[in-house]
């Protein structure tokens, strides 16, 4: 049995990284053999060409972009990474509070006006979820047998989720907050709370905040691949032969399964109601690249700067 652990901080060399992609369905197939259950296997990569949540089949739904053509369709792609310009969102959405309302169209005036905001993606700060599924072009899943590892691409940012152990009776709030993880049936659910409370700290991409009351529940299974790439198309995928930060590009060969990562999230202190939301990635072909968020501080058009220790570790 493999256990891959990887420390949150580090930059992972390319033949790390492959190594943990080859090994990754390996370990899958001994979890599946030790539990004497059939574990999906959602080892690899995965991806997506398109940004922000999409909505739920039903329901209350996420924050949108609020700039669209006159045909309600998104405005086009720029040049670079089928990014949407500007990101505005609507803050009519009826599950804001009104300080939440706020703050969106806060954030929705200074986008509009040509200025970047800071957030923690164009600051190169860790992600919690339900962000991190918003502004990430692919994650690299890693199994093993007492914990799930999620890259993500920019930043090769890192969640290491323990599975089958209860959220620890006394948490200190951190950026990422705590995350614990079990499979049910062909699902791998992962139960996220303790996610830390600061001015720039949102739960997407369009400034909407969040208490300390945060509890985001994600829900993983594989899909059909048709499926999913018509999730992909209707949500605004445009697919490039040369996909953002040196990805790979997404296999076109739609008999293979797809991933959806259907969200909850709960806050009584921001939001009128519970909402959900989800994401589809494809999987991907190619190498899994390094794209290290601090060495381009200006990302964005933001000045986030090098992120610096104030104070020795030791």
């Amino acid at each position: 049995m493999f256990i891959i652990r990887m420390h949150p901080a580090r930059r992972f060399s390319s033949r790390t990284i492959a190594f943990a992609f080859a090994t990754a369905a390996l370990v899958s197939q001994a979890m599946a053999a030790d539990s004497g259950s059939a574990i999906p296997d959602m080892s690899g990569q995965w991806g997506r060409d398109m940004l922000f949540f999409e909505p739920p089949p039903s329901g209350p739904g996420p924050i949108v972009n609020s700039v669209r053509k006159a045909d309600g369709t998104m405005v086009p792609r720029n040049a670079c990474c089928g990014i949407v310009n500007p990101w505005a969102g609507d803050p009519a959405n009826p599950i804001l509070k009104p300080e939440a309302a706020e703050a969106v169209r806060t954030f929705a005036t200074s986008a509009l006006s040509g200025t970047v905001a800071p957030e923690l993606h164009n600051t190169c700060r860790s992600e919690p979820p339900p962000f991190v599924m918003s502004l990430h072009f692919g994650v690299m899943i890693v199994p093993a047998k007492d914990q799930v590892t999620l890259i993500y691409l920019l930043q090769n940012s890192v969640r290491r989720i323990p599975l089958g152990v209860p959220h620890p009776a006394k948490l200190t709030p951190n950026w990422q907050g705590h995350s614990v993880g079990r499979y049910e049936g062909d699902t791998l659910v992962i139960d996220t709370v303790g996610i830390k409370v600061a001015p720039i700290s949102t739960v997407d991409a369009f400034g909407t905040p969040h208490s300390d009351a945060l509890h985001v529940v994600e829900r993983f299974r594989l899909i059909d691949g048709e499926a999913a790439a018509e999730a992909q198309r209707k949500n605004g995928a445009t697919y490039r032969a040369f996909p953002p930060y040196g990805r790979g590009t997404v296999d076109p060969d739609t008999t293979k399964k797809g991933l959806q990562v259907a969200f909850t999230v709960e806050d009584p202190g921001v939001f009128t109601m519970p909402w959900s939301g989800q994401v589809t990635y494809r999987r991907l072909i190619g190498a899994w690249p390094e794209a290290i968020c601090a060495e381009n501080p200006s990302f964005f058009g933001s000045d986030g700067g090098i992120p610096r220790a104030h104070v020795p570790d030791f």
